[in-house]
């Protein structure tokens, strides 16, 4: 069967770059192995109820009418309506140290007067940071490579600050242990700090659904229980002395179940390392790193019958971090305690409450520690590491201890076994590719690995790579 182009996996950036493919009129599939679409951010059921996989909050967030900040421009090029999506914003957010914490909320204002409260002496920087920052419109696909510690060092004094405007930003995407490229960093900045926190009523699966009911609209297809096992590339003559390109040209896809595809373009949001390791090894030369990546995460759900305000907290997200210095690395043990993300979806002012109190904590955690235990000491450590997040939970946000009626946990092992990611890397590689070029014709990279992150991240990887790949046609074909 033969298709102007193929997508590998449903998650949002599989969606995005599907649904804009077909309105420049292409007959597109999108290719998913397992039954429920979504990738990252999907949803399961269990003991009678709905989870989101990977929601913690939809970042980048835009009011309804704001059609130049990201969300604005998706839903612009993905023909969505903005009530669609039933958006409701965070109460607050904050990062906490010890003896200290830098609220914020989507109105910019609060994160400006807790920074002259907490810093008085770095208010001047802090504005010149916010008039240096990169634009949208500036990250164009490059990366410099420049640090984002070093660049933050540079301006602020006070080395506590760093550490705090850091600690959210890696927790949010950040596919490198310790730092953040300069871009990255900007990207991150902008969807947390500037622009905020929302999470659509329902969590992710109606959003999922409304993009799902749009690519079919615009005639494309999806395929479920539709695994890669090879993409097929032929040729491979190298053009003049640029190593990166000339390694062959995509032809197609062979399914696990035996079944041929062919295409002209193939769009992969497996990651990097995982599109890379379906391709033929000869084509591979020159391909640059091809490293799993180093961070993974484990987390715990806990369900209680009282919602988190009647527990006094009225907050949405917590980012914790127990001493000056924030230590962003895959831990020595199975998990590290010592910082990590607190979240509820409670106190978002979405238009169906919840019933239940949830809370989300997620740590740092350790794949290759995690693989090495056997079957029983496996979880007799996801009870224990579940006791350190509430125990962070409590120490930095509220108590929850003796209160669950339901709960849950994932470990970097999951994460691998639903999504694929070698290594449970859920930031994919630490070497991006911005441009979402592989180095062989035809075959692009979308989603994390492409560089961008989240929800709106990934719908705008999607698109970005689609519209610059059929400007690019286009192109070459005048």
């Amino acid at each position: 069967m033969r298709y102007d182009a193929l997508i590998i996996g449903a998650g949002l950036s599989g969606l995005g770059a599907g649904i804009r493919l077909a309105q420049f009129g292409k007959r597109v599939a999108i290719l998913e192995k397992h039954t429920l679409w979504g990738g990252l951010n999907s949803f399961y059921k269990l003991g009678g109820r709905r989870f989101d996989s990977g929601l913690h909050a939809l970042t980048n967030y835009a009011p309804r009418g704001e059609r130049t900040k990201p969300l604005g421009r998706i839903l612009r090029q993905l023909r969505i309506d903005h009530d669609e999506l039933a958006l409701g914003e965070q109460s607050w957010s904050a990062v906490r140290f010890p003896g200290i914490e830098l609220r914020f909320s989507n109105d910019l204002a609060l994160l400006r007067s807790e920074i002259a409260r907490a810093f008085p002496g770095e208010v001047a920087a802090f504005e010149r940071l916010l008039a240096d920052l990169p634009g949208y419109e500036r990250l164009d696909g490059t990366n410099s490579g420049r640090s984002a510690r070093a660049e933050l060092s540079g301006r602020f004094r006070d080395p506590l600050l760093v550490e705090m405007l850091l600690c959210p930003l890696c927790y949010y995407g950040g596919a490198r242990e310790h730092d953040l490229d300069w871009e990255p960093f900007a990207i991150l900045f902008r969807a947390v700090f500037l622009e905020g926190f929302a999470r659509p009523s329902g969590g992710i699966r109606p959003v999922l659904d409304v993009l799902v009911k749009r690519f079919k609209a615009e005639g494309g297809e999806l395929r479920l229980r539709a695994g890669v096992a090879r993409i097929v590339v032929e040729g491979g003559a190298e053009r003049g002395a640029d190593r990166e390109l000339g390694r062959g040209r995509v032809r197609g896809v062979v399914l696990e179940s035996g079944e041929e595809l062919e295409a002209e373009h193939v769009y992969s949001s497996a990651g990097w390392v995982e599109t890379l390791a379906l391709c033929p090894r000869e084509h591979l030369r020159g391909a640059g790193p091809i490293e799993p990546g180093p961070l993974s995460f484990f987390e715990s759900l806990t369900v209680t019958a009282e919602e988190p305000r009647a527990l006094g907290f009225d907050g949405t997200a917590i980012f914790f971090n127990d001493s000056p210095r924030f230590d962003y690395r895959s831990p020595d043990g199975l998990v590290d305690p010592r910082s990590g993300v607190i979240c509820t979806p409670n106190n978002y002012a979405t238009s169906e409450p919840l019933t239940e109190g949830l809370l989300r904590v997620t740590l740092l955690a350790s794949h290759a520690h995690w693989r090495a235990l056997d079957p029983e000491r496996y979880v007799a450590e996801k009870a224990r590491a579940a006791e350190l997040a509430l125990a962070a939970a409590a120490r930095f946000a509220f108590d929850v201890r003796g209160k669950a009626i339901f709960q849950d946990t994932f470990t970097p092992l999951t994460i691998e076994r639903f999504t694929g990611h070698v290594g449970g890397a859920v930031y994919g590689s630490a070497h991006k590719r911005p441009d979402g070029k592989t180095g062989i014709d035809g075959l692009s990279l979308i989603g994390t690995d492409q560089g961008f992150v989240g929800i709106v991240g990934a719908l705008l990887s999607g698109i970005t790579v689609v519209n610059r790949r059929e400007l690019e046609a286009a192109g070459s074909a005048s």
